[in-house]
């Protein structure tokens, strides 16, 4: 799914809604009937890590809570490229639950709910949770082509899930997302990579635990935001074995990580507002930048989600259990 530097990207796209009212609707989603949205009015736009939250109300004289874009580690959103692709089957995610906490929010497709996640909101402000499949994409004024054609020959389009139409003569087409209402939004930037709230202590407290630090940088809780090309590139340059035990690696390695995670997020987000392509060096690779063979396997908890990881043996040694090691001096 689309890590946290895309989801922010989409945000920047909805921005400019905020405050409109929806005249028409359109898409194909089943489970959130489309027309649902009829005559209300787009209210807010925020994102947290891999989700957008977008907050509707039937009332025109409600106040949005925030029309400014979101500060990305120092450095205000500028105007973003082109949206992506959105090619490829729906994808599945279980939904997180905020910084902290490991049982997921209370959501349903069935309608909005209170504070409590128990009952409905009748005529009452909604939000909307998105989480976006793997090749999910917002395409403003605009709908996403077939780049290729299918299995049979054919050259047939992605079909959006939600098309909103606004007051103000544009529109918004969402591909490739689950959709659902949810309570509002618990907003906690202390864990997510592109807040300049971001926790470090917290983040690396978490990584010190005996467990594989791949693992630990995919959950959520304290990386938000934090997805597959994000983790391998920044164990790569961090010098760091996916599977080393967080408890093996001395605070020097951590914080190298944890900045490289950060470094890297940040430039990726930039390189989106500037319509540059990602730069990857270990994502995918068949050869590191020093020229190394590049291996990939796939890891993951046993009981949880099994992520393909490229690693270099040579620049990413693995660690013995002889006890806590400083890779930065290999």
């Amino acid at each position: 799914m689309p890590e946290g530097p895309s989801v922010r990207k989409f945000h920047h796209l909805v921005s400019p809604f905020v405050g409109q009212k929806v005249v028409k609707t359109g898409g194909s989603s089943k489970k959130l009937h489309p027309a649902t949205f009829q005559s209300l009015w787009l209210q807010d736009a925020q994102v947290h890590g891999k989700k957008l939250f977008l907050q509707f109300d039937p009332d025109e004289e409600m106040e949005p809570l925030s029309r400014s874009p979101q500060p990305v580690q120092g450095m205000w959103q500028k105007e973003a490229g082109n949206p992506e692709p959105a090619l490829g089957p729906s994808a599945q995610e279980t939904s997180v639950g905020p910084c902290g906490s490991g049982e997921p929010g209370p959501s349903t497709s069935d309608g909005p709910y209170d504070l409590r996640g128990k009952k409905p909101l009748a005529e009452a402000q909604r939000w909307l949770e998105v989480r976006f499949g793997l090749f999910g994409s917002i395409w403003v004024n605009d709908f996403s082509r077939a780049k290729k054609a299918n299995k049979r020959g054919d050259w047939i389009d992605p079909v959006p899930r939600l098309v909103l139409h606004f007051s103000g003569g544009g529109f918004l087409a969402f591909y490739n997302c689950q959709m659902s209402w949810s309570p509002p939004p618990v907003i906690e930037p202390t864990c997510d990579i592109l807040s300049e709230k971001f926790h470090r202590g917290q983040a690396l407290e978490a990584l010190s635990q005996a467990q594989p630090v791949c693992y630990t940088l995919l959950d959520q809780r304290y990386f938000s935001g934090l997805g597959n090309i994000i983790k391998n590139e920044a164990l790569y340059r961090a010098r760091i074995h996916p599977l080393s035990l967080g408890s093996f690696l001395s605070p020097s390695s951590l914080e190298a990580l944890v900045d490289h995670v950060v470094e890297f997020s940040t430039d990726w987000l930039r390189d989106k507002f500037q319509g540059k392509e990602r730069h990857t060096q270990i994502y995918q690779k068949e050869q590191c930048p020093s020229g190394h063979q590049v291996m990939k396997e796939t890891f993951g908890p046993p009981d949880g989600l099994q992520r393909l990881t490229w690693w270099c043996p040579q620049c990413q040694p693995q660690l013995s259990s002889e006890g806590p090691q400083n890779l930065l001096s290999s």
